[in-house]
């Protein structure tokens, strides 16, 4: 019989932790909360200092009886769920409901699944942290009331099944703006003047940079006519050579913003995708019984922190030591703290740092193994040798005309030797040799090309570029970002487009509305202050009740102006251009949770829906009749195939293109990979240079 029972949030985690302790340990799983507020009604009595309704969640009634079950035949019990906001106020309600007392003893924290970690923690109980409780408490009670009073407004305003929320609805606010921005924008002409030179048999590139010194913009062609014309013949002389040695130093180990970004870039994961992989690191791999058993791979993965334990610096430095030598290895530094962050945890690090990637292949999944590689491969960098680059940048005159050419070449590879950071635009770090110029030399120029250009808006937001976005203005904490992204595509606010988070017409009318009515919900500074209160409240600075009455006083004021001057905002269905093929009226578009898809007038008496075909200019290879068109799986992933479906069954899920292969006349697609869009043959071998 087990002296003691430790409640954790989930079965995994329970497997890892039991197998720690020894038997006088009995380690259950809560399955995440066992009390929230109800979801039939606001649940928060406004009247009464905005006290809490909190009720055993639906379907949590046996695992509750379970845990009261073995609570009795135990000495102690311990509360064991994640070491955050959250993880404490579910101990807090755990200890409500097992009636035991949260000024005792109870509240066991660890920042890593590890023996070591695991016994050292069971030595430090502590009290419920009351002041994490209330700050994680008070974001729910601000949630529900913003939640619970604008989304019924929607509903009868605009549909049904609308919401609003505080961190959602400023998202949705950044991505309305920035498609604003890119509406509005007007294109500007500018030129370059790119030259090709020759130093005997030696090829090397330069721009334009300016006249006499300084740096010239050329706004049109005349700009460029005038100093092709000011140049005489096509020799350059170099003017200056500077050359220097240059550090890149490593970037810091993960928090949970950039793990979110650098896994969009490098593994094309989702947001969502990369925080349920990252929990299954993190709560334990059964890696079978001559490595340990179940054991987590890395450390807790909501953190805005980037510090290493001591502990983990060490094994690391053994680790670069041993595998690469003593020159390789770096002294880290802490990044500066970003302002707003809790600094609570460690960054995301391996738990064992010498358990390398390589050796647990055979073991993980695919997507784990990509994600822990990612991680593993980022904190031993971190803990390298900074790279060093020769640099040179050269001078070139011509007549007062100066082009400047630059190389650079990787001296020392440090840290660069496992992991270089990737980036949105996909550029990569490569050498760019220049031959050995000298001050006086003469060079000829091969060729001299003026390139028109237009400046182009900024970019729409990707999921890795939101998060960022999100985190440098301080909107939402970590454990908030996927799910944030998620709720609004959910909600049909936002759609993805290549990629790209695109407003939709429902989510523009939405955030309108707010806009007009709760200005606040969706300011910046606003939300930015909430969360710098929230974190008051957990520093034990001031009191929940204040910050939610602070809020809420105004709030109601608007609520009322709202519900008598807000108008009935009717979203027409768009008409078609198409008839129905079962009743003969006529087809319309409607607003899905995937976005407008095409549906019968005559509705409901006929309920014929149509996905929207977008044709993309290629004849089907295989009928010869239908057009190729771009559809969606359930999962939203792209594929091609042709509008004659079913009767013709092609399906690509590379894009075809309407040329035909050169050399066998067969389907050419366009492969994607890391190196950029490469066209190549269905059938034989041919393959073009990949397009950036």
């Amino acid at each position: 019989m087990a002296d003691y029972l430790v409640i954790v949030e989930s079965p995994a985690k329970a497997k890892t932790i039991e197998r720690y302790l020894g038997k006088k340990y009995k380690v259950k799983a809560s399955m995440g909360h066992i009390r929230d507020l109800p979801k039939s009604q606001m649940g928060v009595n406004v009247e009464e200092n905005y006290e809490p309704k909190y009720i055993t969640i639906r379907g949590k009634g046996p695992v509750l009886k379970e845990l009261k079950t073995a609570a009795k035949k135990v000495k102690k019990v311990f509360l064991a769920a994640d070491p955050d906001r959250e993880g404490e106020a579910i101990a807090w309600h755990l200890a409500h409901s097992l009636d035991i007392d949260d000024k005792s003893e109870c509240r066991v924290v660890f920042n890593e699944i590890t023996k070591d970690a695991i016994k050292e923690s069971f030595k430090h109980p502590r009290t419920i942290n009351m002041d994490l409780v209330d700050a994680q408490q008070a974001r729910r009670i601000l949630d529900r009331l913003v939640g619970y009073n604008i989304s019924p407004l929607l509903w009868k305003k605009v549909k049904k099944g609308l919401s609003a929320g505080r961190v959602q609805s400023v998202a949705v606010k950044m991505i309305m703006d920035r498609e604003r921005e890119i509406e509005k924008f007007i294109p500007e002409e500018y030129w370059s003047i790119e030259a090709s030179f020759l130093k005997g048999k030696e090829n090397f590139d330069g721009s334009f940079y300016g006249l006499d010194g300084k740096k010239t913009d050329l706004h049109n062609r005349e700009d460029v006519d005038k100093i092709l014309d000011q140049m005489k013949g096509s020799n350059f002389t170099v003017d200056k050579v500077k050359k220097r040695e240059r550090k890149r130093n490593p970037s810091a180990p993960f928090t949970t913003s950039s793990l979110q970004q650098e896994a969009a870039r490098k593994l094309n994961f989702r947001a969502r995708k990369t925080m349920m992989v990252a929990q299954q690191l993190y709560e334990g791999i059964d890696l079978g019984k001559a490595e340990g058993g179940i054991t987590g791979l890395i450390t807790y993965m909501r953190t805005d922190s980037t510090r290493v334990s001591d502990t983990a610096k060490k094994q690391a430095a053994e680790y670069i030591t041993d595998q690469f030598g003593t020159e390789f290895l770096g002294s880290y530094q802490q990044g500066k703290k970003v302002e707003g962050a809790q600094d609570a945890h460690e960054a995301i690090r391996p738990t064992y740092p010498n358990r390398d990637p390589k050796s647990l292949k055979s073991i993980l999944s695919r997507d784990q193994f990509r994600l822990y590689k990612l991680i593993w491969d980022r904190f031993i960098a971190s803990q390298m040798a900074p790279a060093i680059m020769d640099t040179m940048t050269v001078h070139l005159l011509n007549e007062g005309v100066e082009f400047r050419a630059s190389g650079s070449k990787i001296k020392f590879k440090g840290f660069m030797k496992i992991y270089i950071e990737g980036t949105d635009d996909n550029k990569k770090e490569e050498d760019k040799l220049l031959p050995d110029l000298e001050e006086g030399m003469v060079i000829e120029t091969k060729e001299i090309e003026p390139n028109q250009h237009f400046t182009q808006p900024p970019p729409r937001y990707t999921e890795a570029r939101l998060v960022k976005t999100m985190e440098e203005q301080g909107i939402g904490r970590p454990s908030t970002y996927a799910p944030t992204l998620d709720t609004i595509q959910r909600r049909g606010y936002v759609t993805l487009d290549n990629k790209r988070f695109v407003p939709t017409e429902l989510g523009q009318i939405v955030i309108d509305l707010i806009e007009e009515f709760f200005p606040e919900i969706i300011d910046v500074d606003f939300t930015v202050k909430m969360e710098g209160d929230l974190d008051a409240v957990e520093e034990g600075d001031t009191e929940w009740v204040n910050i939610i009455d602070g809020f809420y006083q105004g709030f109601d004021k608007r609520l009322e102006i709202a519900e008598k001057e807000m108008e009935k905002v009717e979203i027409k269905d768009e008409p078609a251009g198409i008839d129905c093929e079962n009743c003969g009226n006529e087809m319309v578009y409607k607003m899905g949770r995937y976005g407008k898809f095409l549906a019968c007038s005559n509705f409901p008496e006929c309920r014929n829906t149509k996905p929207i075909l977008k044709e993309i200019g290629v004849t089907c290879p295989k009928c010869k009749e239908g057009n190729v068109v771009e559809r969606k799986t359930k999962k939203r992933r792209t594929f091609y195939g042709c509008d004659n479906y079913p009767e013709c069954d092609f399906i690509s899920w590379d894009k075809p293109i309407s040329r035909p292969c050169p050399k066998c006349n067969a389907l050419l697609v366009e492969k994607k990979s890391k190196k950029g869009t490469q066209i190549q043959c269905t059938e034989c071998e041919y393959k073009e240079e990949p397009q950036t």
